[in-house]
């Protein structure tokens, strides 16, 4: 194993990545999780965090040296699964479960955007698919509330 930097200990989630089965998975719930809070915390908080694990998993993933989205790096779906949920107003336990079906739905399945990013190499492709999936969800869910306020919590 290599050697445990901070640089490693961010692009694997804070250990999220390590998760034995499906650490992908596992990554999303833990960010949902900490997603509600940080919507329950402050309207500015989220988006905050989003720009931070954006960006820092791209350093992240560089400085740990990780190539091209190995299992062990998560950051990248923490990012994807906040922006999902920048389009929930308040942590409502339909939003909170929708944003998180849509967002591993997306991820797993790489539609159009999703996949050309996923085809492309260095730290900002590992980070861009999880992000695309997560603009993509926002929007369908921005787009549920708005035809049907108050579905989502």
């Amino acid at each position: 194993m290599a050697a445990l930097s901070f640089a490693r200990v961010l692009a694997s989630g804070f250990g999220a990545g390590f998760f034995p089965v499906a650490s992908g998975t596992f990554a999303s719930l833990l960010a949902v999780v900490v997603g509600a809070a940080l919507l329950w915390l402050s309207p500015f908080a989220l988006p905050i965090v989003v720009l931070l694990a954006a960006f820092g998993g791209v350093w992240a993933v560089g400085a740990a040296h990780a190539g091209d989205d190995p299992g062990w790096v998560v950051i990248d779906e923490f990012a994807g699964q906040w922006v999902a949920m920048l389009a929930l107003a308040r942590p409502a336990l339909a939003g909170l479960v929708a944003s998180f079906v849509l967002f591993r739905l997306l991820d797993i399945v790489k539609p159009g955007p999703v996949a050309w990013a996923d085809r492309q190499h260095g730290p900002a492709a590992v980070m861009a698919d999880d992000l695309i999936a997560g603009v993509i969800s926002a929007g369908i869910l921005w787009a549920v509330q708005s035809r049907w306020p108050g579905v989502l919590g």
